[in-house]
């Protein structure tokens, strides 16, 4: 597993859970989930997860973020 790569299979991710959750806790960084290369999902930190929730759940925060997002995310 590549450490450094935001996206991961999903089959590849499942086989090296651990080590995505421990990349992602400990360097804070947001990984991706993929299939077909599309990505499904994603792994975030707990402390951005909880102010997701703070704010009102994931629509919220996408209204109160996308002003300040750039036009081409990826």
């Amino acid at each position: 597993m590549d450490e450094n790569a935001t996206d991961h299979a999903i089959a590849d991710a499942r086989a090296n859970m651990s080590d995505l959750i421990a990349t992602v806790r400990l360097l804070k960084v947001v990984r991706y989930l993929t299939s077909r290369r599309k990505r499904q999902a994603a792994l975030v930190p707990a402390d951005l997860g909880e102010l997701v929730d703070a704010v009102g759940g994931p629509e919220k925060a996408a209204e109160i973020l996308r002003p300040h997002a750039p036009a081409d995310p990826q």
